[in-house]
């Protein structure tokens, strides 16, 4: 595939659950505009989403840069919110720090990190408390 570089700005706005995910929404559709394999696609779509939904729990909103090469996806999620106390900790499947109100609306079941690893070929988070976080996640198309 012969993609020099396609960049991408999202704005995530915070603690609007309506519009939740449109930024990942929009990748998605994207990569299959550009022909990416159906299985790359879900995967970016599935790390992407959930850093988005984190984002918009946890710190109020953020932003998203997507860079789509031949190579790879690379996304990064960045937000100034609380920052993580303890990664290793918000890593394990089923821990969340979620409020009643955003678990009734169906979200933090505590799987957001995890499952970002589980469909990132590499994810990176940069974080610090009271400043916020970087989560850089990296597809890669071949």
């Amino acid at each position: 595939m012969d993609i020099n570089s396609i960049r991408l700005h999202y704005e995530i706005p915070g603690d609007d659950f309506t519009i939740a995910g449109e930024a990942s929404s929009n990748v998605k559709k994207m990569l299959n505009q550009l022909g990416i394999a159906p299985d790359i696609v879900k995967k970016t779509s599935i790390a992407m989403y959930e850093a988005e939904i984190n984002a918009v729990i946890h710190a109020g909103g953020g932003e998203a840069n997507i860079e789509i090469t031949g190579e790879k996806i690379t996304i990064v999620i960045k937000d100034n919110g609380p920052g993580i106390p303890d990664v290793e900790l918000a890593m394990q499947e089923g821990y969340s720090t979620a409020s009643d109100y955003v678990r009734e609306l169906g979200f933090g079941a505590g799987m957001g990190l995890p499952n970002i690893k589980r469909y990132s070929d590499k994810l990176d988070i940069q974080t610090e408390v009271g400043k916020g976080t970087v989560v850089t996640i990296v597809v890669n198309i071949n």
